[in-house]
């Protein structure tokens, strides 16, 4: 049976529908095709011992937790054997709220959480939206057998600042902040997750 890895990718939350408007008006556009680590990179890279599950989260650009959550339960129902979740930006957030306030199953191989935000204290966006985390992420370790934690020292968007409070929370995450990961993980290539992924499987 094939190793799933779930990744759920990032988005964005607002205050209000001005705010939100506001951005479709004025967020960057480019006829350029955008090619992410976490795509058919990593597919190629790790190999046909693994399925990669990539579901697109509802309403990316205007996200509400509540809706996630529905949508992301859906797809645990998929995962039948040894599994990994892979999170990035809000999408971590989302997983260490929804790993920390519900007992999976069956406890994931690994929990990779990308660049993720742990509260509002961001530079130009808003954590709203219901991804606000509780005092007690206890459970998150819980629910699997490796966590990782990955920060960028250049990410504009969430600062490595915020690794220093995971860590606080987490008694036995693998914690690496990278000197530069293209800002805000925005990298073709991530060989360091694809070796780390092997490992984790190797040893369990």
């Amino acid at each position: 049976m094939k190793i799933q890895i779930l990744i759920v990718h990032g988005g964005m939350t607002f205050k209000n529908e001005k705010d939100y408007l506001h951005y479709l008006k004025t967020k960057k556009i480019s006829s350029k095709k955008k090619i992410y680590w976490s795509g058919d990179y990593l597919e190629k890279s790790l190999g046909k011992r693994f399925e990669i599950i990539t579901p697109r989260m509802p309403l990316q650009d205007n996200a509400k937790y509540r809706d996630w959550k529905i949508f992301f339960k859906r797809y645990l129902t998929l995962l039948k054997g040894k599994y990994i979740l892979v999170g990035s930006s809000l999408c971590g957030v989302f997983l260490v709220k929804y790993l920390s306030e519900n007992k999976l199953r069956k406890k994931a191989l690994s929990v990779y959480l990308v660049c993720p935000p742990f509260d509002n204290s961001l530079p130009a966006e808003d954590l709203v939206g219901g991804f606000k985390l509780k005092s007690d992420l206890s459970l998150v370790e819980k629910n699997c057998k490796n966590l990782h934690l990955l920060f960028s020292k250049d990410d504009d968007v969430v600062p490595a600042s915020h690794a220093d409070k995971y860590k606080k929370k987490f008694q036995r995450a693998h914690s690496i902040v990278y000197k530069s990961k293209g800002g805000h993980f925005n990298i073709a290539k991530f060989p360091e997750i694809v070796k780390m992924i092997f490992a984790d499987v190797k040893k369990n």
